[in-house]
Formats: structure tokens, sequence, C-alpha cells
């Protein structure tokens, strides 16, 4: 008999309301079907060293991405160094000032003033010291400036409060800075080994300079307790490295394949590209509220995500079509225009346009960079909804983009060049986090910038949905950056909209009361002609629908539209990118093969009751019920062109539910087959040979080949 505390499946509570025939049976490979959906609409980072030969960021596997144009012909842009700063990192979070408050509302013609300050009222940044970009874990961050040498144990990344004048054009607000004290002298990577006979001298003078440093120590260390304002996190190069260089790792059983925790590499990720900032202070304090500049003076860190010549490679290479992948834009004059021909984007025909003041954008990067996709289809296991990225290249002294506003989460990692910015408040509450992008604003649309900064190669800058924004690049230089975006239609609205239209129709199917006829004579003290009335019929009548309203929310199906809302992201996903050490370890690498030697189909192998098994990827796939089936939703099957396939899925039954369940909840951890909740060892074994098959599962070491003559 089962016991109180053992948790029972919601599938085993869905396989006894709903018996169907057509699914009784255990026979769990199941078939692949389409579902219906809306139509489509639309490698290592270079290894280049600093003066002082110190290891750069090296981010992903694959050629260099910053390869020079300086001897390709005339059509090509013009790569003009990028000049190295003395100054190290600076994290702005941008708030808007009273005056621009005022501003905003005196504006005649633009709506409704905001009720509370969606920027609020100061600016603060961060300016770390000179070695910030050397964490702690003594792992070496890129290209560090030139700076004296320190005695260990002396070295501080954290800073101290202290004022300074405001960003240009951000208003007259004073706003803090977190500034370290003077940065001290960095040691050498390598020390040498002391002689074997020191001085006594020597010695004392070490242990008093120690005690020194230790009261320096305690004092720092209180003034880092008392700084509370900007939490930093360190990022490593190593910690990058591990997520996406995608090295082929050892299939020995010893070591496990990579991204044994695709939720924990995303976090990792996601560290690194808001590095210094900790991820905790970014959402408590800036996401969805306010802008974020990060200005790290480190012009590499962003290398290897995309370059002018993995641009120009890719006009050669792929089957680029003007609109559909590339737009060809100028602003002028207050005029914005798309200048798109019709057909392929090929390269010497891009070129021109951008040698004639032409920005271009790439809408789809992720569909021709595996750099791009890795991050992507990484960030999204962050997020838990879809990632998207667009790059754009302006040529020297233009703008290719009118003032607007976003319906996404921004994130603008500048890459090459550098670009002059300008953000500004939402002018109303109904621009607050938009649902849709905005027309092109004029400038007799805007008020003062809240931002008004110059990216570098390096730099990040975040914005919210809503914020309003443009670019122009400087006389001397192009620029190239690459936009991140997320969170387009996942906010509560949208989730409610899927919940509440079902809700009603349960209440109508379950419930009298919303079956029961209106008042005889309701039309005569309701309606916007009735309004101001105030009678009992019209107060009888206002009362029924709050009672109505109360009962309908018992019937809101939370879990189903949440489960909608996952397999609208599990349409929306990127593939993952799969390692090799993956791949040996699945389906994707494994299992039978065609030995030309042999003239023959070696490699079988099956699952066995003790094989070690996981989902491949934490958000790879969704189970639900819907139609009155158990379904298993799966990106695997997407591909890198947004919505270019339909939604894929498997038809299970319901008692092969618990299992899926089972492997879920038990991720990222390994499993045995045997150990999975069905009837039959025959059972756990068909539900795991299926869901390998269809290249959701991994195993934990390779499988036992069953061929007599194989090795």
């Amino acid at each position: 008999m089962m016991s109180h505390s053992k948790k029972v499946s919601a599938f085993s509570v869905f396989k006894g309301k709903k018996d169907r025939d057509s699914i009784s049976s255990l026979d769990s490979r199941a078939s692949i079907r389409k579902a219906s959906s809306s139509q489509s609409i639309r490698d290592d980072v270079k290894k280049a060293l600093d003066g002082k030969g110190k290891k750069l960021m090296k981010v992903l596997k694959g050629g260099s991405l910053r390869s020079s144009l300086r001897s390709t012909p005339k059509v090509r842009p013009t790569m003009l160094s990028a000049s190295q700063k003395e100054d190290p990192v600076r994290l702005t979070s941008v708030k808007s000032t009273t005056d621009l408050e005022e501003q905003d509302a005196a504006q005649a013609g633009k709506g409704k003033p905001l009720s509370t300050p969606v920027i609020p009222k100061q600016i603060s940044a961060v300016r770390p010291t000179r070695n910030q970009n050397i964490p702690p874990s003594g792992k070496i961050l890129p290209n560090p400036p030139p700076s004296d040498k320190q005695s260990p144990g002396k070295r501080s990344n954290r800073s101290s409060i202290e004022t300074a004048t405001p960003l240009a054009e951000a208003g007259n607000k004073p706003f803090s800075i977190l500034k370290p004290a003077k940065s001290k002298k960095t040691p050498s990577p390598k020390v040498n080994s002391s002689p074997k006979a020191a001085s006594v001298e020597d010695r004392q003078t070490g242990k008093s300079k120690r005690s020194e440093d230790e009261a320096d120590s305690k004092h720092v260390k209180k003034k880092r307790r008392d700084n509370n304002d900007v939490q930093t996190q360190d990022c490593s190069t190593e910690e990058m490295e591990h997520v996406l260089s995608f090295d082929d790792e050892s299939t020995s059983s010893s070591q496990l394949p990579y991204m044994f925790n695709s939720g924990e590499e995303a976090r990792k990720i996601f560290e690194c590209l808001i590095h210094p900032v900790k991820p905790d202070k970014f959402f408590k304090e800036l996401w969805e509220r306010k802008p974020l500049l990060v200005q790290r003076h480190m012009t590499q860190y962003n290398d290897g995500w995309f370059s002018t010549a993995e641009l120009d490679r890719i006009l050669r290479n792929e089957n680029v079509q003007f609109t559909t992948n590339l737009d060809v834009t100028t602003f002028t004059n207050g005029q914005r225009e798309t200048h798109n021909p019709v057909g392929r984007a090929y390269p010497s025909v891009v070129w021109d346009f951008y040698q004639n003041g032409c920005s271009v954008r790439l809408l789809n990067p992720q569909t021709y960079s595996r750099n791009v996709w890795k991050l992507l289809s990484v960030l999204q296991e962050y997020f838990n909804c879809c990632v998207g990225a667009n790059v754009y290249l302006t040529p020297p002294g233009t703008q290719g983009f009118a003032p607007h506003y976003d319906d996404i989460e921004a994130f603008i990692l500048q890459l090459e060049g550098r670009k002059h910015w300008r953000l500004y408040s939402p002018r109303t509450d109904g621009e607050v986090l938009p649902r849709f992008s905005s027309g092109n604003f004029t400038e007799k649309d805007l008020g003062k910038p809240i931002l008004d900064t110059v990216l570098e190669p390096g730099d990040l800058l975040y914005f919210p949905r809503g914020t309003i924004h443009q670019g122009n690049c400087m006389e001397d230089t192009h620029s190239l950056h690459i936009t991140v975006s997320c969170y387009q239609k996942n906010s509560w609205g949208d989730l409610f909209e899927k919940m509440v239209p079902r809700a009603l129709q349960i209440a109508i199917d379950e419930d009298v009361e919303f079956r029961r006829g209106l008042p005889r004579e309701y039309s005569s003290y309701m309606g916007i002609a009735h309004s101001d009335m105030d009678g009992p019929p019209r107060n009888m009548f206002l009362k029924k629908v709050e009672q109505l309203m109360v009962r309908m929310i018992q019937h809101l199906p939370v879990d189903m539209a949440c489960d909608q809302m996952a397999k609208s992201f599990i349409h929306d996903s990127m593939p993952p990118v799969l390692s090799e050490a993956e791949k040996a370890f699945s389906v994707h690498g494994s299992g039978e093969h065609w030995d030309k030697e042999r003239m023959c189909v070696v490699g079988t192998a099956e699952i066995e009751p003790d094989t070690t098994i996981k989902i491949i990827r934490k958000g790879i796939l969704r189970l639900l019920t819907e139609e009155d089936e158990v379904r298993i939703y799966y990106s695997l099957e997407n591909t890198r062109l947004y919505h270019e396939v339909e939604p894929t899925f498997i038809q299970i039954s319901a008692e092969v539910g618990p299992a899926v369940e089972f492997l879920i909840h038990s991720y990222p951890k390994y499993v045995t087959v045997e150990s999975l909740p069905l009837p039959s060892i025959d059972q756990r074994i068909d539900v795991a040979s299926m869901l390998y098959e269809k290249g959701l599962l991994i195993t934990g070491e390779p499988m036992l080949v069953l061929d007599q003559d194989s090795n």
C-alpha cells in the first residue's frame, strides 16, 4: 500500500481521469508528430598577447575573429586600431535626475507624466583598481593595464566611495564613483625563490612589514564591509573558456562529459557578461528598472563573439538575403531609410552600401556564426526564454537608426571601434516595459538624455525595454557591436493572456452560476450612458460581476498556462551546441556506424539496467498535457533560424509520465535506468531507449559495444 508521504505524479491522476485506448499500451517508442505553429517570421578568439605577454581572454574555439582588414580592397571597411586606456573598469548605473523628471512632466502632448520615476535620481559608478582584472583566485583576465610591481598580500580590487562630477549631458546632479585608494604594485606572475641563507635583518624587516600589512588589511576589510553600494563578481578566463571553448574533451569513462549542469554553466556565462556586477545586485536594482554602463578599458574583453572579418566571410560563403537576414540603413536629416535591394546580399554590394554611409544590420548572426550560436544557446538556459541577437556595423561619422525604444531587454557588447550613445527615459507610464517596439522619434519627441556616453571595445551597455536610445558612430572610426536581447513577450501579462480565457471556459463548463441568464432589464441601468447612475439594480449587478470574478479565479489553470509559455520557449529556442565528448556519450556520436574496412555495420550497443543516464540539457524538453495527451516538446531538432521548423513533440502514454518527471527532477545527476519509476525493467529500458534514440539523453559512460568481433 502506498505511503501517504510518497509523492504521486500528476500523470497518475491524469491517467485515472482520462482512459485512452489509443495510448494505454506501454509501447514507449512513441511516434513523432508535428504540432501546428505560426508561420516562420522571420571559432578560438584570436590568441593575441599584450606587451608583457600575459594571456588574454581565450573564449571560443575557431579561427581568429579579429583579423585586420587593412590590406583588403576598398569595398571593405577600414580597421582602425583601438587605443588601450590606462583606466580600469568603470561601471555606471544610470538614474534620472529631478530636473529630467520635471522636464518630462512639462512636455506638452507627450502623454501622462510618470507617476514614479522609471530611472531613479542619481548616477552611480564603479572604478576598480588597476589590477582588478586579476581576480583573487589568481586567474588573469585579458590585457591588464601597465602597472608597477606590488608586494604580495596587499593586492586589492575593492573600492571606497568618493564623489565625482556627473557624466556629460546627464544632468548637474552629483553621482557616486566607487574608486580605490592608490593602486599598489602588482607582483610578477612568477616569483623567484629567495636565497637559502636569508639575513636576520631581512626576516625582521619582513615580519614588521607583514604586521603593517595585516593592520592595513583589517582597515581595508572594514571599509569593504561598509561599502554595499556596488557589488562585484569575479569572472576568470578559465571559467569563460570552460563554458564556451568547446574543445574536444576526453571520452574516457573516468571523466564526465562537458556541460555537466547547463544551468550552472549559463550562470557563469552571464556573470562574465556583466562582470564586475553581481547578478543578485543586477536583478535587484537594475533589471527592468534602469540602464547599466560598464566601461572596462580592456579592448579584448568582448573579442571572439563576432568581427567585421567574420561578417565578410559570411557574406562570401552564405546565402544572406536582404530584408530577411540583412538590412542596410541610413538616418540623415531626421529621416530613417532602408535601402534594401531584392535578393541575395553579395559582399561587393553590401560593402558598396557601407562605403556610401549605410549601416549594416545582420538580423540573425547565430545562423551563420558558431560563436554567437554558442552564446545564445547557453544564455537561454539562464533566462528561460528566447535569447536573440543582431549585429550592427556603422561607418565612421554616420547614424543608421532613428531614436526609438524596443520591446526587449538589451545587452550591447561593443566589439570594434567606438560609438556615441544617448539614452532617454520613457515619456509616459504606457511606455514603461512596453510589449511592442516604438516607431521612429524625432528630436522634438525627446527630452534631455539620462546617459550620454561613448562605448569602446570591451564595454557593455544594458537598458530595459522602453528605454529610448540612439547611437551614432565617431568620425575617426567605424563601430561594430552585437545586441543580445531577451524577455520579448515574457511578462505576467503574456501569461495571463493564456490563463484567463482558459479559466473562463473552465468556469462556464463547471460552474452553473456562469451559465445563468443576465437580469432582464440590465441594459436600462448598465452601459456608458448609465455609468453615472447609482441605484440598487446597478450596484447589485456590479456585485454579481465581482462575485463571479472571484469564482473564476478558483478555476485559473496556472500550471497549464505556464506549460504553454514554456512550450513557446521550446519552439523559440536555439538547438544546443554539443561538444565532442557529449556526442561520444549520446546517440549524436556513438552507436552503430559503417566500417569501410569490414564492409559492415559495427558498434551495436544497447541500454542496460545499470546504464547511467540524464537529460542532455536542463531546458531541452517540456513535459505537459495537451489535447488529452501527454507530450514531450523538445528543441533538439530546432534549427539556427528562428521558427524555421514547427514545434516537435513525442506523444507518450500517461504511465510513462512519472519516469520523464523523474529524469527532469534528477538533473543534473545521473540515474540508472533501473531506478526509473516504472513497473518492469523492460518498460524502463524501453523508455530510456526511446529518449536516448531521440537524442534527449546522455550516458555517464560509453555504452558497451555488443559486436562479437568488435573492439
